[in-house]
């Protein structure tokens, strides 16, 4: 099965190519990018017996300057000590496991790259979503079952 950072990371290197559509197997699951202005999904199918899952593919870039794209929905500008988390996919932000669970993380609180700051759901997949960065946690910027698109900033982090 893909990891949610590896599939980040193929998408960025879709965008940033020339390259319409990638396909790749691995272990049994099937992952399919394709870039807008054809079928804009992102197809995980880890068998037949398994429907399919779709999460939406993240938008080709725009013909904008390169921070226009980094912050899509920032109202105010981040101070240059501040790393921004942003949403990596369009779903639900959960901040806890379930209902009647503890949030992840809360204000003040430290984080390393690995640490599970929220769960997105898309198409009825949770999908956890790790800091990628050490640090305090300074801001959550959205709402517990807030509907995010790609890109918008969920935590404010001071790095250590």
């Amino acid at each position: 099965m893909f990891k949610l950072s590896e599939i980040k990371e193929l998408i960025k290197l879709v965008d940033q190519t020339s390259v319409h559509e990638l396909e790749i197997e691995n272990d049994g699951a099937k992952l399919s990018i394709r870039k807008p202005g054809r079928t804009e999904v992102v197809n995980v199918q880890t068998s037949p017996a398994v429907p399919t899952t779709y999460v939406p593919a993240a938008p080709a870039p725009a013909e904008q300057p390169a921070k226009s794209q980094a912050e899509p929905q920032a109202a105010d500008p981040v101070p240059d000590n501040l790393h921004r988390i942003t949403s990596p996919m369009v779903g639900t932000f959960y901040r806890a496991p379930s209902p009647d669970a503890e949030a992840f993380v809360n204000i003040g609180d430290h984080v390393t790259e690995k640490t599970v700051v929220c769960i997105l759901e898309a198409m009825k997949l949770m999908n956890p979503l790790e800091a990628e960065v050490n640090g305090e946690i300074v801001d959550i910027l959205v709402e517990n079952g807030q509907l995010v698109e790609y890109g918008t900033p969920l935590f404010l982090v001071k790095p250590h």
